[in-house]
């Protein structure tokens, strides 16, 4: 874990995103922090990146697993037992943004820590999928993960929008 990415304020949750891989993205690092902004009057909320394993996108099926476990043993190692954990997983559940706020709700409810968790690009572990409280897929579409971390932060913002009657959702 090298990075983190911070605004706190007196919410009554912490939000985190673990991520697989640094964002050396400006456009997309700007973006991130526009609505790590947004979110903060709602929630504390990081963003948490670990290291990604180099890959030659390899075709040896052994040599897949051994990075996905890799990288998901960083992650599972900040997972705490009562954390709410809701991975990314291209096999995950599909919501729209009402669903979404909805369920934001209850994760609240549920815990004062959720965790979203977007896995290395070959996908995430068993160990992974075996923790996640919920597997959410994002949508049919593929997005590189750099994307993917500034589209979950925009859903969030847009979930505590939605649950507070505020205008942003139209």
């Amino acid at each position: 874990c090298s990075f983190n990415k911070s605004i706190s304020n007196g919410g009554h949750s912490l939000i985190e995103i673990y991520a697989i891989g640094k964002n050396k993205d400006k456009a997309l690092s700007e973006l991130e922090k526009e609505y790590i902004k947004r979110i903060s009057p709602f929630s504390k909320i990081n963003v948490i990146e670990f290291k990604d394993e180099t890959n030659d996108h390899t075709n040896r099926e052994s040599e897949v697993i051994k990075i996905k476990e890799k990288e998901g043993d960083r992650v599972l190692s900040k997972i705490k037992e009562n954390d709410f954990v809701i991975l990314l997983d291209l096999h995950g559940k599909m919501m729209d943004s009402l669903s979404f706020s909805k369920e934001l709700e209850k994760w609240q409810s549920a815990s004062s820590h959720i965790v979203f968790v977007i896995a290395g690009s070959l996908g995430p572990s068993q160990a992974l999928i075996k923790r996640a409280n919920i597997r959410w897929k994002l949508s049919d579409l593929t997005f590189t993960h750099l994307m993917t971390r500034v589209l979950i932060l925009e859903q969030i913002y847009r979930g505590f929008m939605i649950l507070n009657g505020r205008s942003y959702h139209k």
